[in-house]
């Protein structure tokens, strides 16, 4: 398993800056596919903004994990290695670099009564 960019926890707590200037509270942030299945599995958060690779592994058990449980997310890239399955094919979006602007028009972007 590869160790995460050292920019990693950065971003991460910029993407919860960004969530709290736009009203959301942050309820965490996981970096590996088990504990995002786990933390997926138990619930207790309204969406999720889901970094297409954690940890050199492709998210998409988590996205099914959360897409299972009808817990809506936002696929999160910086250059997106993994192509989605073709049931996680039409998620939302977000590409780094990320912008405030962005993150509001990717949550903007959830279907109505699932955010």
């Amino acid at each position: 398993m590869n160790a995460p960019p050292k920019d990693e926890p950065l971003i991460a707590m910029m993407l919860e800056d960004f969530l709290e200037d736009l009203g959301f509270s942050s309820a965490g942030s996981i970096d590996n596919v088990a504990d995002g299945v786990a933390r997926a599995s138990e619930g207790g958060f309204d969406l999720a903004i889901l970094d297409v690779n954690l940890r050199g592994e492709p998210c998409w058990p988590v996205a099914d994990k959360l897409a299972d449980s009808g817990i809506p997310f936002v696929v999160a890239s910086g250059g997106n290695v993994f192509a989605p399955p073709d049931r996680h094919a039409g998620a939302v979006a977000l590409v780094k670099p990320y912008k405030l602007a962005g993150v509001r028009e990717a949550l903007d972007r959830i279907p109505t009564g699932q955010s």
